[in-house]
């Protein structure tokens, strides 16, 4: 077993966690969503227990028995897609009912409306975007073993790696999406778009999953 990841790994696995996906998008909508910093850092960590799950997926072989299955693949697949269809139709349909104010997550009110306000829903949020992509078990069934080889340690040494490389990013994004949204606190126009553009964003994720997203 190799004492660390290989500076190769951390390049690559870097600039694949950099990529814009439904985690990232996610994880801006929360930020902008939730008043508490929590909110948007246990999005982060949601995301990065996902890719813990993948992780042993591998190393269990479940990856392989996913990628082997269309059957069961595709099921995954819609329902990751129908998921982040409901994620993005619920905040674009939360600001066209309430107007761009609606943006703030913390009034009174905003549980009686269904914002997902805690810093627990946005976690098991978090974790329901990732793990329920069936693309991202098969792409880790074929990405760590480029570096870590088949044994079971190495993988999971290696997904453990990608998983902190995502916590950080996430993090870094979490902690700077509510600091913009203390920032426009007086401007719930510019916020309100931002977080209409990240449903509009989730959605389109989740169609590209249900029509693109195939074995």
């Amino acid at each position: 077993m190799t004492a660390g990841p290989p500076t190769a790994f951390l390049l690559a696995a870097g600039a694949l966690v950099l990529a814009p996906g439904p985690d990232t998008f996610y994880v801006l909508d929360r930020g902008l969503g939730g008043a508490r910093r929590r909110v948007g850092l246990a999005a982060a960590a949601g995301v990065t227990t996902g890719i813990l799950v993948h992780t042993a997926g591998v190393v269990l072989g479940l990856a392989a028995l996913l990628r082997a299955s269309p059957a069961a693949y595709d099921l995954l697949r819609y329902v990751g897609a129908a998921y982040l269809l409901a994620l993005g139709a619920h905040t674009l349909w939360r600001l066209a009912a309430r107007g761009p104010e609606a943006v703030v997550a913390d009034r009174p009110d905003a549980a009686r409306d269904g914002e997902s306000t805690g810093a627990v829903p946005a976690y098991l949020e978090g974790v329901a975007v990732n793990v329920l992509n069936p693309k991202v078990a098969v792409f880790f069934l074929a990405f760590l073993p480029q570096f870590a080889g088949p044994a079971a340690a190495d993988l999971a040494v290696h997904g453990g790696w990608y998983a902190v490389l995502t916590m950080t990013y996430l993090g870094a994004v979490a902690l700077s999406t509510h600091r913009a949204r203390a920032l426009l606190t007086g401007r719930p126009r510019v916020a309100g778009g931002l977080r209409a553009l990240s449903g509009l964003v989730l959605a389109g994720f989740g169609v590209e999953l249900a029509l693109l997203g195939v074995l």
